[in-house]
C-alpha cells in the first residue's frame, strides 16, 4: 500500500499536471483513513480540509486546497477567471456562466476539477467544468463551471 503523501502527490501531479504537489507543505499534512476500507478519505493542514479523496480516484478539492495548489504554475492550467462582477455570486456558491469567463487554463476538460479566481487572482470558488476549455473562447451563454463550494457559502 502507498504512503499517503505519496499517493496524494502521485494524484495530484496526475490531475493538475507534472509538479503541482511542490506546493504542498506535505510534512504539515494529516489524513484521515476509513475505517471500513482503511483508505485515505480527507487530507487536513492544521484542521483546516484541503481535499476529499473520491471513489473513483480522484480528489475533491475545497477553496483552502485550491489556494496552496494556485502557487502552481501547472495548476493554474486548471483555473478560471471570472469578472468582477460575477465573483460576489460565485463566491456564494453559485455556477459561473460562460459569458463571465475572462481568461481559462488550457488543460481543462469535462468534468475536471477546476478552481474559479477572480481578476485580482484569487480563488474564490471550485468546482465541475461543464465545458472543455476549447470551446469557452466560442460560447457566450451557458453554465461553464458547476461550483462546488465558494469562499463566501455559509459553512456548518
Amino acid at each position: 500500500m502507498l504512503d499517503p503523501k505519496r499517493k496524494l502527490t502521485y494524484t495530484i501531479d496526475m490531475l493538475f499536471g507534472k509538479d503541482a504537489s511542490l506546493a504542498l507543505p506535505l510534512h504539515r499534512l494529516e489524513f484521515t483513513f476509513s475505517k471500513r476500507t482503511g483508505k485515505v478519505k480527507h487530507v487536513m493542514l492544521d484542521g483546516m480540509l484541503l481535499c476529499t479523496f473520491r471513489s473513483d480516484g480522484g480528489v475533491a478539492l475545497t477553496v483552502d486546497g485550491a489556494r496552496i495548489l494556485a502557487k502552481s504554475s501547472a495548476f493554474r492550467e486548471h483555473c478560471v477567471t471570472i469578472n468582477n462582477d460575477a465573483a460576489r455570486y460565485v463566491a456564494e456558491g453559485r455556477s459561473v456562466f460562460c459569458k463571465h469567463v475572462v481568461w481559462y487554463g488550457s488543460r481543462i476538460d469535462v468534468g475536471s476539477e477546476v478552481a474559479v479566481l477572480n481578476e485580482a487572482g484569487e480563488v474564490i470558488a471550485v468546482g465541475r467544468a461543464v465545458i472543455p476549455s476549447s470551446l469557452l473562447k466560442h460560447l457566450k451563454q451557458g453554465v461553464a463551471v458547476k461550483v462546488r463550494e465558494g469562499s463566501k457559502a455559509s459553512r456548518p
